[in-house]
């Protein structure tokens, strides 16, 4: 880590994560904290997916309270639908659209042009793209929403960013510029990024896919199943929470904090001989005595970070009102899944009909791209027929 002594000579490079993305906010609000210069110095932010979103909230100053009411706001509004993403209702590219349009600056193409760098996926032949400069503020959004695009689970038809057709940038390189050793990662997969959970698990096994090496774990699977299919809240919070203490370790090996703070939360089982930890210059600047500290092993998260805490705290709160708390409760639930057959018609319209009257003004350019789409899949049909027939 010897590049940090030169102001502006390292990034950060954030992987995608679906919802998970609350990580990443953890990790931000511990540099914020303990390393702020990590932020204010670095050259540029990279991200791909849920990593781009955390990092244009880093770029445009968005404070902690905002980034994990916008995340946990989904989480609690998927947790309400009684088929889960499933249902007509769910449409997180719209709401993620709408958010950043209601949220950003207007000035936000020129922060993003100085030091966001966003990882798409050219489709249909799958090639990495990084975009770096913007010349308007929905250019920034289109990119961002091309970035979240996950096939199949947002929707049929890509999206667009100057006139290509781009999906999800995790599909072809999960952590930007990651083989660049000033380049410091963020994921919340076990691997062998800079920021991540240590893994627990005895295999040494490793899954090289995506421009990403991710440790074959029971640990790393279930979290790419909440990536998607996230749980409670309070679940997702915890994992915001963890983010937090892994950047914290991280900072701590690498003596980038003032003061140790990890050794204070762990229990006396865990602490070294009388000398206590060894120093860090002993072993090329890297003290790897420092814990692993999980978030059930803080009994009071708040004396770390108030700030983060009380966001957190604040956005799984659930709406108070009598019908909401009837919803939630056991006989809510039953009588909704009861009456799902006949709800379920009326919602479908509704939604889908809302979905149509969005679509309309892209529909045109959309059909056009389906027909030469299909055309050249039945070129490509024909030929491979008519050779075998040679």
């Amino acid at each position: 880590m010897g590049f940090l002594e030169e102001e502006g000579s390292w990034s950060l490079s954030f992987a995608g994560s679906g919802y998970l993305g609350l990580y990443h906010v953890g990790v931000t609000q511990c540099l914020r904290q303990h390393a702020p210069r990590v932020l204010q110095g670095a050259r540029r932010f990279y991200g791909s997916s849920a990593g781009a979103l955390n990092a244009l909230g880093i770029i445009c100053n968005k404070p902690v309270d905002f980034c994990c009411s916008n995340l946990l706001d989904m989480v609690k509004h998927l947790e309400g639908l009684s088929l889960g993403i499933f249902h007509p209702a769910y449409a997180p590219i719209e709401y993620i659209r709408q958010r950043l349009r209601d949220s950003l600056p207007e000035d936000c193409h020129i922060l993003a042009s100085q030091q966001l760098g966003i990882s798409l996926t050219h489709w249909p032949d799958g090639q990495n793209v990084i975009v770096t400069d913007f010349a308007t503020k929905e250019e920034v959004i289109q990119a961002v929403i091309c970035t979240l695009y996950f096939p199949f689970y947002c929707g049929m038809i890509p999206p667009k960013f100057r006139g290509e057709r781009y999906i999800d940038g995790a599909l072809s390189s999960n952590v930007p510029f990651a083989s660049c050793a000033s380049t410091i990662t963020v994921s919340p997969f076990s691997g062998t990024v800079d920021i991540c959970p240590p893994s627990t698990s005895a295999s040494l096994h490793e899954l090289n896919a995506f421009n990403a090496s991710f440790q074959i774990s029971t640990a790393n699977f279930f979290l790419g199943y909440q990536s998607l299919f996230p749980q409670s809240p309070e679940v997702m919070a915890d994992i915001c929470r963890q983010g937090y203490l892994d950047c914290l370790r991280f900072l701590e090996q690498r003596g980038l904090t003032k003061e140790p703070v990890l050794w204070t939360l762990v229990s006396r089982e865990w602490s070294t001989p009388a000398e206590g930890p060894r120093d860090a210059s002993s072993d090329g600047g890297l003290n790897w005595d420092v814990p692993y500290v999980r978030v059930k092993d803080v009994p009071d998260f708040e004396q770390l970070s108030p700030e983060l805490e009380a966001a957190l705290k604040k956005a799984c709160q659930r709406d108070p009102s009598a019908w909401a708390c009837f919803r939630r409760s056991g006989p809510g639930k039953t009588l909704t899944y009861l009456l799902l057959p006949w709800s379920l018609p009326f919602e479908y319209i509704y939604f889908r009909s809302w979905r149509l009257a969005l679509w309309l003004p892209e529909a045109p350019d959309d059909l056009l791209w389906m027909w030469g789409l299909m055309k050249s899949m039945a070129h490509e049909v024909f030929s491979r027929m008519k050779a075998r027939l040679r």
